[in-house]
């Protein structure tokens, strides 16, 4: 992505380099300068995001606000997420989105969707699986979205544990937990507790290289040895479960809470059709361990929990593309505090 961006002529003197002028490593070096951004480069994301953004205003009249809108929400760098309704809106976006693309010279490639229907239109050679044999054989292809496991079939997201032989320190614990990238917060309860089995150890002010104490050896091998069914877990990707229909009424529900240990907080889109039929599904969580210093209260560590609710739920009505109505916070199991949203 970064090679398709030119840098003005003018800025081309900061990222000078030096080399051998045809090869020639008997020869004299001389000033070399790159006519694109470079991988590595500070400046590179940003500028190359500007140029993205720059092609979605550019050819927005021509190809959509839907495509535009696409190119400025929905990627991550050079990584596109989107969802659609339907299996059209799906085809007549990717054809409006990589022509845009194009335009900027700019080229989408290893497409992937869990409807093979939706790549109807899409190169063979830009498709990054064989859409008409996954059908046929029924196999389940697993992919990484920005770190998350997706299982393309089943459609659900899940983990993919390896474990590494580490080193019974505080050095190869912190390198086991944070092998375990869990960015919406599915396994929150259980990561809390490998975490606070690392803040023991930091209170026992041991060397990164120490050997830990035989106590807490057993509590992390047994942690350790239950690493292994998070594989069981499995998370749909979408919200609304197929033949819902219509959509009558969208909230968001947040519980926090706190104890002596930890606090933490989970949230539910609640959607309710037609019919009256209710459907929930978890959007995102977070947990936290309790600092030790200074000590705080109970009060004020369930004041923590509500307040790290309430700024996921600020981010998650951000990036959901769905109208919600109204939002309940629950920050005790004896108090509520909902608002309704106004347009």
């Amino acid at each position: 992505m970064f090679y398709q961006v030119r840098i003005p002529p003018a800025q081309r003197k900061f990222v000078k380099f030096l080399w051998w002028k045809d090869g020639d490593i008997n020869g004299d070096l001389i000033d070399h300068q790159m006519c694109a951004h470079i991988f590595g480069g500070t400046s590179s994301p940003s500028c190359s995001n500007f140029a993205l953004r720059k092609a979605a205003t550019d050819g927005e009249d021509i190809f959509g606000h839907d495509a535009a809108e696409t190119l400025r929400r929905n990627f991550y760098v050079d990584d596109l997420l989107k969802s659609c309704n339907t299996v059209q809106e799906s085809v007549e976006l990717i054809k409006n989105v990589s022509q845009m693309c194009k335009e900027a010279s700019f080229r989408l490639t290893k497409f992937i969707s869990n409807e093979p229907k939706a790549l109807s239109e899409v190169p063979k050679e830009d498709v990054k699986l064989d859409t008409a044999s996954y059908e046929v054989s029924g196999r389940s292809s697993i992919e990484r979205v920005l770190g998350v496991h997706w299982e393309v079939k089943n459609d659900v997201l899940g983990f993919h544990i390896v474990l590494k032989d580490q080193p019974l320190t505080r050095r190869g614990i912190l390198a086991t937990i944070s092998s375990i990238y869990d960015p919406l917060g599915f396994a929150s309860p259980f990561l809390l507790k490998g975490k606070i089995i690392l803040q023991h150890l930091n209170a026992e002010k041991l060397g990164w290289d120490d050997p830990i104490p035989n106590e807490y050896k057993v509590k992390w091998e047994r942690w350790r040895s239950y690493l292994q069914y998070l594989e069981k877990i499995k998370v749909n990707r979408c919200f609304k479960p197929k033949d819902f229909g219509e959509v009558k009424e969208i909230s968001l529900h947040h519980f926090s809470d706190a104890s002596e240990i930890g606090y933490g907080q989970c949230s539910y889109l609640r959607l309710v059709n037609l019919h009256g039929k209710i459907n929930c599904s978890f959007v995102q969580g977070k947990s936290r361990v309790v600092p030790t210093k200074p000590k705080l209260t109970m009060p004020r560590l369930e004041l923590a929990a509500a307040v790290l609710s309430v700024k996921l739920g600020k981010n998650i009505l951000k990036e959901l593309d769905y109208k919600v109505c109204y939002e309940v916070f629950w920050a005790d199991s004896n108090v509520a505090l909902s608002y309704i949203k106004s347009d």
